[in-house]
């Protein structure tokens, strides 16, 4: 029976551009860029769910073009923000991050807004491309201690696997598939299908390629029947899409 209270909460914070400098930047896989970013504008920045967006005016010939980004992490006492830049076809995020040195500068704004789940579950299920990495990494790190939590996640390789340092109890399966074949959702779907899943409540999220979200989602709640306000799925990227993610 789903609970009649709310499940996810919205809350709405100040939109305004910050101007930070890259401070550090390395590459954290052969797959995904990590990069910290500083600076007293971050003095009244507020995060508060781990799939939270910022967004990255990114510098260019004509108009800057903007990007979306997890914040993967925010030290409120050093003023610092890390993002993981995924390394897929060249784009401008991508050309950017590639090139970034520290004493760089680039400016953020948001995030607009944080959907906080309320800690009503006895476990998680986190499933995601390279994409959806920091975001899964953030809510695996940022879990109570002893929270039951699963996560499958689909990179080209053995190398793109992460560790997350994390006090919640982390089973991770990792999927490798060449990113030729991340708008496939043959292989995330095959995988999730085999997984056997704990008991009691579980609040499932997912973040891939729009129509691999969109399978997925459709797995969970007409195959398993789980219910629907205990998932959620968003497309971070569509195939074929001129200004998907980098």
């Amino acid at each position: 029976m789903e609970d009649s209270g709310p499940i996810v909460t919205r809350h709405r914070h100040e939109s305004r551009r910050r101007l930070l400098t890259v401070q550090q930047v390395w590459r954290l896989t052969p797959s995904m860029i990590r990069m910290v970013l500083g600076g007293e504008a971050l003095h009244d920045f507020v995060s508060l769910a781990p799939d939270d967006h910022v967004k990255l005016f990114l510098p260019g010939h004509g108009a800057p073009v903007s990007r979306d980004y997890t914040p993967r992490h925010f030290d409120p006492k050093a003023r610092t923000l890390t993002l993981d830049f995924a390394i897929h076809a060249a784009g401008p995020a991508t050309d950017w991050a590639l090139a970034a040195q520290p004493g760089d500068s680039l400016e953020i704004g948001g995030p607009r807004g944080s959907a906080v789940v309320a800690p009503l579950f006895d476990w998680w299920l986190l499933i995601g491309d390279e994409t959806a990495l920091p975001a899964i990494g953030r809510r695996v790190e940022e879990l109570p201690a002893d929270t039951p939590v699963i996560t499958l996640a689909a990179v080209p390789s053995a190398e793109d696997e992460q560790a997350f340092d994390t006090q919640a109890r982390h089973r991770a399966q990792w999927l490798h598939r060449p990113l030729s074949e991340a708008a496939n959702p043959s292989h995330l779907l095959e995988a999730a299908r085999k997984l056997d899943l704990p008991a009691g409540k579980g609040f499932v999220w997912i973040a891939a390629e729009a129509g691999v979200a969109r399978a997925l989602r459709d797995h969970f709640l007409k195959e398993r029947q789980h219910p629907q306000t205990w998932l959620k799925s968003s497309g971070y990227w569509q195939s074929g899409l001129k200004g998907t993610p980098d």
